[in-house]
């Protein structure tokens, strides 16, 4: 049996998440813009290690309930052994999500970075809309990964040295999995016939110099390096092969090979750095007839 991508990317999972809201952002959500004033259970689809329940718990009302889907049975296994010792009502299932028949309905239904990864989007939203009660609501936290390349500003480089967005642009829109689908779920929830859609922007402006405090900078810079900003390149014959492989001219290869070639050469600990990387929360109510 082949094994589960995410299975293997625990530790990818826990480091980079941090990247993307501050906690008194999600605050506000829960408080002032979802107006969540009584007890509800959530259903996580794609839940992972259970990060979203992690956050969203202890801010939601006293009695809160929260269920996880996953296709990892490691990921799950963590899952539950981090919810164990907290005081919070939860489940946890392994399940092929694509597949799977909700039959319990829940207040809301949320995902998170889940959306870019199904082949059938719009297939998926259908699926968690509808294990929603009425007057429930579903909240979905996707990227744009073309709004989050073009909020780089490192130090001493102009940022289209380091991201030439063009290139990049046209490759997200060709790629297999769809990380810009942070902008297009509004679309989709519309066509669903969900109401009072709204999108929102995570707040978090990761922000790394050479004064930080030691810890927190260096937390932050392999929490970046783990996501991917300056990463290490492969072999760059193996890099333009896969690039033309998908349409892009040689020029362009070479072009996208220097400049990534150049960011992981200059991004270093003591770099400025400041990068936000722009996911997209859409959320709105389900009203059934």
């Amino acid at each position: 049996m082949e094994k589960y991508y995410w299975d293997t990317q625990l530790e990818y999972l826990k480091r980079t998440r941090d990247l993307y809201y501050n906690d008194d952002y999600l605050e506000f959500l829960v408080n002032s813009v979802w107006k969540i004033s009584k007890p509800v259970h959530i259903i996580d689809f794609g839940c992972g290690y259970g990060y979203l329940g992690l956050k969203l718990l202890p801010l939601l009302p006293k009695g809160s309930k929260y269920t996880g889907i996953d296709k990892g049975q490691q990921l799950i296994n963590k899952a539950i052994e981090y919810f164990h010792s907290l005081p919070y009502e939860s489940k946890f299932f392994v399940a092929d999500i694509e597949e799977i028949e909700i039959e319990d309905k829940y207040d809301i239904a949320v995902c998170h970075a889940f959306l870019l990864h199904i082949s059938e989007p719009q297939k998926m939203l259908q699926i968690m809309v509808n294990s929603i009660v009425n007057d429930g609501k579903i909240i979905c936290f996707e990227p744009h990964w073309i709004s989050g390349m073009s909020s780089y500003e490192l130090g001493g480089y102009e940022q289209s040295q380091i991201v030439p967005l063009g290139i990049l642009q046209k490759l997200f829109e060709e790629s297999k999995t769809d990380g810009n689908i942070g902008a297009k779920v509004p679309k989709y929830l519309s066509e669903l016939g969900v109401k009072n859609i709204e999108c929102r922007v995570s707040d978090k402006v990761n922000f790394l110099y050479s004064d930080k405090n030691q810890q927190d900078k260096k937390k932050l810079f392999y929490s970046l390096k783990e996501d991917g900003v300056g990463g290490e390149l492969i072999n760059k014959d193996q890099f333009i092969e896969s690039l033309t492989n998908r349409g892009v001219t040689l020029k362009e290869a070479q072009e996208q090979f220097e400049a990534e070639l150049l960011f992981s050469q200059v991004f270093n600990m003591d770099s400025s750095l400041i990068y936000a990387p722009s996911m997209k929360i859409t959320f709105g109510d389900i009203k059934k007839c």
